[in-house]
């Protein structure tokens, strides 16, 4: 006689909740039609080898199994990744991780002397239209984005940033990172967003602002070198046309979380 206890309750709830972020990983990489697929086909092997015990099929489907895993992983890899990190950075994992880690891990309060000097440059950048792209570490460690540009290590500076992006600064293409309370590097690359849905009229800078608001959970500010607007982007979502208040507040906010 089949029994239904608490043990079998708890399996299907993680497996209903695993399929459901699976899908909500392929919903944002559009792959929704594979994961589909997937389901499908997971069912007819579990109806042909479990249900009506076909040997010859079953063993053919037990082989496709073994070798579709890896090459999901192989295609997927970068939705994997991205999956690890979501569930990394999920908020009750990093109240949980912050019991374990030492008072020197603990993130360094930004104070308004730190960020003040981030917004008058944006500001007076946007004023001239002069193109920049900042972007403000958080949790997530941005060492290898600083390793693809010059590595500079001083104070936050409103000259030291208008310097570096202006027009004829060799730095002024790339992307400033700015960790603690110090400017890291300059002139760095930084992942370029595909996303479909990002506007047309948003540029390269936007295009890379959102490529690392996506790969990290790192703060990113654009200034458009064709408007003057100012833009930020976090989480995978863009916040445009902030003012010089609304862009303090923002950082303060996301920073202080």
């Amino acid at each position: 006689m089949f029994e239904f206890g608490i043990k079998d309750f708890i399996d299907i709830v993680l497996v209903a909740v695993m399929l459901f972020y699976i899908y909500r990983v392929m919903r944002d990489s559009r792959s929704l039609n594979v994961f589909s697929g997937i389901l499908i086909f997971i069912v007819v092997w579990l109806l042909v080898s479990q249900v009506l015990e076909m040997r010859l099929l079953g063993s053919i489907l037990d082989k496709l199994v073994s070798v579709g895993v890896i090459a999901l992983i192989v295609l997927f890899q970068e939705e994997i990744r991205k999956f690890l990190y979501t569930l990394g950075t999920h908020r009750q994992v990093k109240n949980l991780m912050s019991i374990f880690a030492s008072h020197k891990e603990k993130e360094v309060k930004r104070d308004k002397e730190t960020i003040m000097p981030i917004v008058m440059a944006c500001m007076s950048m946007a004023k001239n239209k002069v193109g920049a792209l900042i972007v403000i570490e958080r949790h997530t460690p941005l060492n290898s984005i600083m390793e693809t540009g010059d590595r500079i290590d001083a104070l936050i500076n409103q000259r030291l940033i208008e310097n570096i992006f202006f027009k004829n600064s060799p730095l002024h293409d790339g992307a400033m990172i700015i960790a603690g309370k110090r400017i890291k590097a300059a002139g760095c690359i930084l992942p370029v967003s595909h996303d479909l849905n990002i506007p047309k009229e948003l540029g390269l800078r936007h295009r890379a602002a959102m490529g690392i608001s996506q790969e990290s959970d790192a703060l990113a500010i654009v200034v458009s070198e064709e408007t003057g607007r100012i833009s930020a982007a976090i989480g995978g979502h863009f916040h445009l046309r902030l003012s010089a208040e609304q862009l303090e507040k923002f950082i303060a906010q996301e920073l202080a979380d």
